[in-house]
């Protein structure tokens, strides 16, 4: 009689919890990209990564029994856009966690509202170095630096490409100008002279007084650090330029969506990122094949980028076993997520850690993988 009470008694707790979970409501998680603009095209497959994400884990039911909500905002990649979405999504929405908001600058504007609200934020894109370096309490990366990138590949971006000159062009903002900076840097390391270094202003369709310059000054290779409708464009008509130097980067250019918009002259582009749809592995095999009966085409780097964050975020939910800042900020510290493009653990600093990168060429409106490096513990 009372093994029967005692089994009674554990029925009773784990329908009043079940009841508890169900009564609780959704979790919301907030997220704030450019759906806009000339970044649009990132953003939203950003967004289509992390609703796919969410709708496998509330398909195998959810978060410690609630259902997950996404509360999606357009923050334009413009910081004062995206400080007002921040605002909207904590104070009117009421969400205990927030995800974006893409440019480094935007994600730079997000973090002081993130401190002072005690929300903690994910940013799973965001590559500017320094963004870490802040001392904030509440704010985290699952994104590669600009800095990482560098140090892995410029050696053999250097050797490989025969690189003596380069020029370097970026879009006009903190990771633009950031990953600049950081290539340079490492490039002149391995003797590899600078001869010209331009930025351009996000939305710009016309790039010809910018490479008149660069046709004149006769680089071995160009460096460019610009999204997908930016360097379509700049690309496009570097090419319409009959200028034949190598091309590398960072940015979105080893995404289908460049791809497709550049066409052939994307052809033999070198892309430093953090994920492509052929990198090795049984689970990146699982994701692609998810992503396609979803969206009917390759997911990526920003795709796996929210598809990584959100199921972090997931993670750390379950772990606290509460949507509470808080909770949730504490349990991102203990983060251990096996994803498509490895394994991301967090630095006390929140710097992410343990997930592979890529060197890649497009060849034939392909991804070729150059070479495959996992990241370290800074």
């Amino acid at each position: 009689m009372k093994y029967l009470t005692s089994g009674i008694s554990g029925l009773m707790l784990v329908s009043c919890a079940a009841v508890a979970a169900e009564g609780a409501g959704p979790i919301n998680i907030g997220v704030i990209q450019p759906l806009t603009g000339s970044v649009a095209y990132n953003g939203q497959a950003y967004v289509r990564g992390a609703k796919l994400a969410v709708a496998q884990r509330n398909a195998q039911g959810g978060v410690n029994g609630r259902q997950v909500q996404l509360q999606i905002e357009d923050g334009q990649c413009q910081p004062a856009n995206s400080v007002n979405a921040a605002e909207k999504l904590i104070q009117r929405n009421k969400v205990p966690v927030l995800a974006g908001a893409f440019c480094s600058s935007a994600t730079a504007a997000v973090m002081a509202v993130a401190e002072k609200y005690k929300i903690p934020l994910l940013s799973g894109v965001s590559s500017k170095a320094d963004l870490t370096e802040k001392g904030m309490k509440y704010f985290f990366r699952s994104a590669e630096t600009d800095r990482l990138m560098a140090r892995t590949f410029s050696k053999i971006l250097a050797e490989d490409l025969k690189l003596k000159t380069v020029a370097y062009i970026g879009v006009n903002d903190d990771w633009g100008r950031g990953g600049v900076e950081d290539f340079e840097k490492d490039l002149n390391a391995f003797g590899v002279k600078s001869v010209m270094k331009e930025y351009f202003d996000h939305g710009t369709t016309d790039f010809y007084t910018l490479l008149t310059k660069l046709r004149a000054l006769k680089p071995d290779g160009v460096f460019v650090a610009a999204e997908t409708q930016d360097g379509s464009i700049l690309v496009r008509q570097l090419k319409e330029f009959g200028i034949e130097t190598k091309v590398f980067g960072v940015g979105s250019w080893a995404t289908a969506d460049f791809i497709g918009l550049t066409g052939e002259a994307s052809e033999g582009i070198y892309a430093a990122v953090p994920y492509v749809s052929n990198m090795k592995g049984e689970r990146n095999a699982g994701f692609v094949d998810s992503y396609k009966k979803q969206y009917e085409q390759l997911p990526g780097k920003y795709d796996a980028s929210g598809y990584n964050a959100m199921n972090i975020l997931m993670q750390a939910v379950e772990l606290a076993g509460s949507d509470e800042p808080e909770k949730i900020r504490d349990a991102l510290y203990k983060t251990d997520y096996q994803a498509p493009n490895g394994r991301f653990q967090f630095t006390e600093k929140g710097e992410g850690y343990g997930f592979d990168t890529v060197l890649v060429q497009i060849q034939g409106g392909n991804t070729h993988v150059v070479t495959q490096a996992r990241t370290e513990k800074p």
